[in-house]
């Protein structure tokens, strides 16, 4: 089915990103890499203890895209292996995952709603069934205390003022899940708090394998979760992957413009900002003018909203994913012939996705000072 040459291929994509994620993992866990010198070098025995981080966390990526794969065979849809984009930016300075992600692509034509169905909903369920263990077994087998000394040794001084979390530059934002199984599993005594959970290499590789599933869960165009959607809600896929654009892309970008700002930079910023949020409805099937009204509707809200509560912010990590969503990948579903209502077992999978997805977004994911 495959020949040698694409076995190599995708072998040498995983393997090259196996390696970066350790990399990285060896950065966030240890503070050491491999352009480090004397004490934040990245030995060998530092970069196999770091192998804790990357086999879980490219484990769930693997088998969540396994399960896309093997759903497509099943389905006798052609695809691709799973492509794993390797991602290490150390080298320059800038802190990554090691890791852009993993995709297959449909090589096959899929004209049914079932499988569209199938496939999508394969992939976040194996994924988040792996990343489930993973982070009981993270959260059950807490290290000692002492343990975070190792890396962070200035805690051990009397006169350090403690973990104050206005100390750190960094820190995760928390989810329903990660924090029920925090409660559920977690020794208090030993629970560290969300900026030191990348230390710990089990938490952190599930932490991420949520955020990912969450990403692919999002109701939107051809996402794993907009699949879903068009399974379920067929008829409604439109209108409900628009709304949830809308939503996602208007709460991302709360705080941008405010009439607090300065008049000379609510000048270069409102008709860029508004320009951008046009071309993030690119693709998304609306006229010219519609399109226009939308990006003006939405930038209006978010500054009148900014007037009601002056703090307010959203989350401007999320405007590049809306970019990519909007002007790229486009927020509508392929077409199929006939709207055959799903069974009852595929209802409760595509039920199951939803809460998935609710459990496992984090509004604010990455938090920097």
């Amino acid at each position: 089915m495959y020949s040698n040459k694409e076995y190599l291929r995708h072998g040498l994509l995983f393997l090259a990103t196996l390696i970066a994620t350790t990399l990285a993992g060896g950065e966030w866990v240890y503070g050491k890499s491999v352009l480090g010198e004397g004490d934040t070098f990245l030995s060998w025995d530092y970069f196999l203890r770091s192998t804790a981080f990357s086999i879980p966390f490219i484990g769930i990526l693997l088998i969540h895209e396994l399960g896309h794969f093997f759903t497509s065979i099943y389905h006798k849809v052609k695809c691709t292996l799973p492509f794993f984009i390797p991602g290490w930016l150390g080298f320059i300075g800038i802190p990554t995952i090691g890791t852009f992600g993993a995709v297959i692509q449909m090589k096959g034509f899929v004209n049914s709603r079932k499988k569209f169905f199938d496939i999508g909903v394969a992939g976040p369920i194996a994924g988040f069934v792996i990343a489930l263990f993973v982070l009981i077994y993270g959260f059950s087998t807490l290290p000692e205390l002492d343990y975070i000394y190792s890396i962070h040794p200035e805690y051990a001084d009397p006169d350090f003022a403690g973990f104050d979390e206005e100390a750190f530059d960094f820190e995760l934002g928390n989810n329903l899940l990660f924090w029920s199984l925090g409660e559920l599993f977690a020794d208090p005594e030993r629970m560290p708090n969300m900026a030191e959970i990348i230390h710990y290499p089990y938490l952190f590789a599930g932490f991420l394998a949520l955020f990912f599933t969450a990403l692919n869960l999002l109701p939107i165009g051809q996402l794993d979760g907009g699949h879903v959607i068009f399974g379920i809600f067929p008829k409604r896929h439109r209108e409900i992957s628009m709304v949830a654009y809308i939503l996602f892309i208007g709460y991302a970008g709360i705080g941008i413009i405010s009439p607090y700002s300065a008049i000379e930079d609510l000048l270069l910023w409102i008709p860029l900002y508004v320009g951008f949020l046009f071309v993030c409805f690119t693709k998304s099937g609306l006229s010219f003018q519609n399109r226009i009204t939308l990006a003006l509707s939405i930038a209006a809200f978010q500054y009148a909203l900014a007037f009601a509560i002056p703090n307010i912010e959203g989350y401007q990590g999320w405007l590049f994913y809306g970019f990519l969503l909007g002007r790229v990948m486009g927020l509508r579903h392929p077409e199929v012939s006939g709207y055959k209502e799903l069974d009852g077992k595929r209802k409760v999978l595509g039920i199951l996705a939803i809460v998935i997805f609710i459990l496992c977004f984090s509004p604010k994911p990455f938090i920097f000072a």
